[in-house]
């Protein structure tokens, strides 16, 4: 499209400035009611979610390829765009359209990529969705160079890093199986001929990997000065690799990540490692029959909640190495063996809680419904109840560590409805007594006429006009119309707005 047609189009002018800035990604512009897609994306859109494929004008007598998707379906349209390989750049109205006459500001609230994503149909509740990063010392082709990689779940707020070998980062990279991958443009090449071709790779400027910067954002991440408290402050390819996911999300406007408030190193010598070959080998994840065959992990896992499910995958990829470390497993593990009914309530208690950590994570990033934060607060009463199991067992010593948050879940509990919305905007949420003035409002709302005739009445009293009447319209809004038999008993400080034939109306102040 030339410049000159866009131009007699400001929308589809602003729409490609846009796009300009995001050109490897999908961009869904929201106009009214809908998120539309133009041009190349329109085509590409329409083929994957199935809806029509139309157009519109773009000044001249020209036409662009047009398909859009109402914005309240977003939620069911996007996984399907990411999960075809697309990333996604959602551009929102970023004021009302009712109160300016010019073009709407918008602007890209959220970039939605494979391995960035807080949707529940994006996610699988038993697998974590890792955002990877890889800093390279040197060409990645080599197998005696080192790197340091990085690993971030932003629905869950885990956070890892490692250094090691290219060998080793293959085993890793096996072993957590991220979803994307960053790596520095000059690399990407490199990458995709060492770990595989089919990783879905996003490039980075090399500005994004400068260690000193790196590190800097890692620790005002993390709300520290220094990383020694973390164990990791001599690996500095793993510091650049975590420093560089926090770019990444920062450039794809997710800053809400008051929940990533620690990171772990992941040491070579902790764990039993094994390549992707004997992984495939053993059916740990995956059964050599397909869909016919069981895997190791679908005969173990009865976990009661998705973080058991996640935190038991994660033992199977990364087998202890350490006797201490297994003997403390084993010991946790030994108490509910013996203790039957112990087990079942602690079971019953954490499937009641359900997925307690990609619920903070929503709430961290501003996401969180009304009945998701009824959840939270069930959930953090199941933790009491945990805690109070685990008192007087040989577990008494997890149990000191539990928080139930019992402020945090007694005020959710007092401020929202039991049966509130499942969004804002879409029903009552705040329960009675919270605010004075929204029970003001609602009283309106409920009680409105009522109120109205009383104030009716009460200036009927007031002024002695006997015909006084309220009334409403779009322009002023309500107003007392008074016939002109009775306009001189008018109070002086209300202000005429309108003359008819037999009346006149007033507001006042």
């Amino acid at each position: 499209m030339s410049e000159k047609t866009q131009s007699e189009s400001p929308m589809l002018k602003h729409f490609f400035q846009v796009k300009a800035q995001y050109p490897d990604a999908m961009l869904l512009y929201r106009v009214g009611d809908f998120y539309e897609t133009y041009g190349e994306d329109a085509i590409a859109s329409s083929k994957v979610l199935g809806i029509v494929l139309t157009k519109r004008t773009a000044g001249n007598g020209n036409y662009i390829p047009m398909a859009g998707v109402p914005h309240h379906a977003l939620e069911s349209y996007l996984p399907k765009l990411v999960q075809a390989g697309y990333k996604v750049a959602v551009c929102d109205q970023l004021e009302d359209p009712k109160l300016t006459k010019k073009l709407v500001k918008r602007g890209v609230t959220e970039l939605v990529t494979p391995g960035v994503a807080y949707n529940e149909t994006l996610l699988n509740g038993k697998e974590n969705n890792f955002l990877a990063a890889v800093a390279f010392e040197s060409n990645c082709r080599d197998s005696a160079a080192s790197a340091g990689i990085a690993f971030l779940d932003i629905s869950t707020g885990t956070f890892r890093i490692a250094e090691g070998s290219m060998d080793y980062i293959d085993i890793l990279l096996s072993d957590l199986a991220p979803k994307e991958f960053l790596v520095e443009r000059s690399y990407v090449d490199g990458f995709r001929k060492r770990f595989g071709q089919k990783c879905y790779v996003t490039p980075m400027d090399e500005w994004a990997f400068v260690h000193e910067s790196c590190y800097r954002k890692l620790s005002e991440q993390l709300g520290t000065g220094s990383l020694k408290g973390f164990g990791i402050e001599g690996m500095n390819l793993g510091i650049t690799a975590a420093g560089a996911i926090l770019f990444y999300l920062e450039m794809t406007q997710h800053t809400g990540l008051g929940h990533i408030r620690s990171i772990s190193r992941i040491d070579e010598g902790d764990f039993v490692w094994m390549d992707r070959f004997t992984v495939r080998n053993l059916e740990i994840f995956n059964s050599l029959a397909g869909s016919e065959g069981v895997s190791l992990l679908q005969v173990v896992d009865k976990c009661c909640s998705p973080m058991g499910s996640r935190m038991l995958r994660g033992w199977l990829a990364m087998p202890l190495k350490k006797a201490d470390a297994i003997r403390e497993r084993q010991e946790v593990v030994s108490a509910f063996y013996d203790d039957e009914t112990l087990t079942a309530q602690v079971r019953d208690a954490i499937a009641d809680a359900g997925d307690m950590e990609r619920i903070i994570s929503k709430a961290a990033a501003g996401r969180l419904g009304p009945r998701e934060a009824l959840q939270l607060a069930r959930s953090l009463d199941c933790v009491s109840k945990i805690k109070a199991l685990l008192k007087g067992t040989p577990l008494k010593e997890y149990a000191a560590k539990l928080d139930e948050c019992a402020e945090l879940r007694d005020s959710i509990l007092r401020t929202i409805l039991p049966e509130a919305a499942s969004q804002l905007g879409k029903g009552d949420v705040i329960a009675a007594g919270v605010s004075q003035e929204l029970d003001s409002i609602r009283d309106v709302l409920v009680n409105g006429k009522e109120i109205l005739l009383q104030i009716q009445q009460r200036e009927k009293d007031a002024t002695a006009i006997p015909s006084l009447r309220i009334g409403y319209n779009s322009v002023f809004g309500y107003y007392f119309e008074v016939r002109n038999l009775y306009k001189d008993k008018v109070p002086a400080d209300w202000v005429r707005k309108q003359t008819l034939v037999n009346a006149e109306r007033y507001i006042t102040q």
